[in-house]
């Protein structure tokens, strides 16, 4: 099945997360990608496992299925001209090493534009494209940490707390594809390509735009909750007679819905829990009356109840129960690497109803050299 992005040429130099996985959405949308990788061991992320999938992580497998893999030597000048033939009639350039060093090397936004003025050229910085710490390298945890997730999550007397996934290596990912495909529509407009820089550290901030906002309207420092929401109440994790449940009853409607589902029409009467200003305002007061209810029944009970009343609630999950749901089963999110047995989270959209195959599974380093550089 044709791609959306079928004849656009991707250029990735690109290693770890962050770049790769912009690479990996373009590619699994149509384009081609070509992988640039150093001759020596290629992308670090290979070893990054275990678990390992011939010879390779199972996390570089997922973010490099359906590229080309070519090796080029970026400091050395014939490989520089080789990189440069590449980019000649490239759509995008994505690249995320270590910052300054493109530019000490003629790769830079410059050098490649002058190649070719059409090209869209993606930068993925740590800590962005200005500033004091323009130089500064960085991975995922020191985002978090610089950019204050980590005083967000978790409980009031927890330490401060990394969110488990990469969440700012896959936004600046996703941010840097949603730029280039903006990018390529203005170029449809003015013939002209241009720079497109995104940063791990503009995710970050972007994350925590909320509890930002309000502290440069209030200069009250967000406090932290746990498995609840500091703005609804109830909006959190509660415990049943046997298994975690999330209740979200986010509005008064729903709350109303709620107390009655659980035989207590009288908690919106209550002066502390009328409103959702006031519940928000006396969340605890929310718990203390709903808690001892919610333990007088399993979760897959109180699922139904609470369910069928309308009210929005989930079931706390595993990893492995989430692999085992039948949402999951029906939205076919899972893809099996071509050539392999691996299977791997797909992309979260669809086109037409359907969801992007992987047009092949990931390269072996160096593996397109030939077929990229016949000469």
């Amino acid at each position: 099945m044709a791609g959306p992005l079928d004849g656009i040429k991707v250029v990735e130099i690109g290693q770890a997360l962050a770049g790769p996985l912009a690479g990996v959405i373009l590619a699994d949308m149509g384009a081609d990608v070509i992988k640039v990788e150093k001759p020596d061991g290629g992308d670090d992320a290979r070893l990054w496992g275990p678990p390992f999938v011939d010879g390779a992580s199972v996390m570089f497998h997922a973010t490099n299925r359906g590229k080309k893999s070519v090796t080029l030597d970026i400091k050395d000048a014939a490989d520089v001209e080789k990189l440069k033939s590449l980019v000649r009639d490239a759509d995008i350039v994505i690249q995320n090493l270590r910052p300054g060093i493109v530019d000490e090397l003629g790769i830079g936004s410059d050098a490649m534009m002058a190649v070719n003025p059409r090209v869209i050229y993606c930068s993925i910085w740590a800590f962005g494209n200005t500033g004091p710490l323009k130089m500064a390298p960085g991975f995922d945890p020191l985002l978090q940490s610089y950019g204050a997730v980590v005083t967000l999550t978790g409980r009031p007397d927890d330490p401060p707390t990394f969110c488990a996934p990469a969440i700012n290596d896959t936004a600046t990912g996703m941010w840097c594809v949603i730029g280039a495909l903006a990018a390529l529509k203005q170029r449809d407009r003015t013939g002209a390509g241009c720079v497109m820089d995104s940063s791990l550290f503009e995710s970050a901030v972007a994350w925590v735009q909320g509890p930002l906002n309000a502290y440069n309207v209030t200069g009250n420092l967000p406090q932290r909750h746990g498995a609840a929401s500091a703005t609804l109440a109830p909006y959190q994790i509660f415990e049943t007679a046997d298994r975690p449940i999330c209740i979200a009853a986010g509005n008064d409607r729903l709350f109303v819905k709620l107390a009655r589902a659980m035989g207590h029409p009288e908690w919106c009467l209550d002066p502390l829990l009328s409103d959702g200003r006031k519940r928000a305002a006396n969340r605890m007061a929310v718990v203390d009356v709903m808690q001892p209810v919610l333990l007088t029944r399993t979760r897959q009970e109180w699922m139904g109840v609470i369910g069928e009343a309308g009210v929005p609630c989930a079931p706390v999950n595993s990893i492995a129960e989430l692999a085992e749901t039948e949402q999951l089963q029906a939205m076919d999110m899972m893809r099996v690497l071509p050539g392999s047995n691996l299977k791997v989270v797909g992309l979260p959209i669809s086109f037409d109803g359907q969801r992007p195959h992987p047009r092949g599974g990931s390269p072996k380093l160096g593996e397109h050299n030939q077929a990229v550089f016949p000469d």
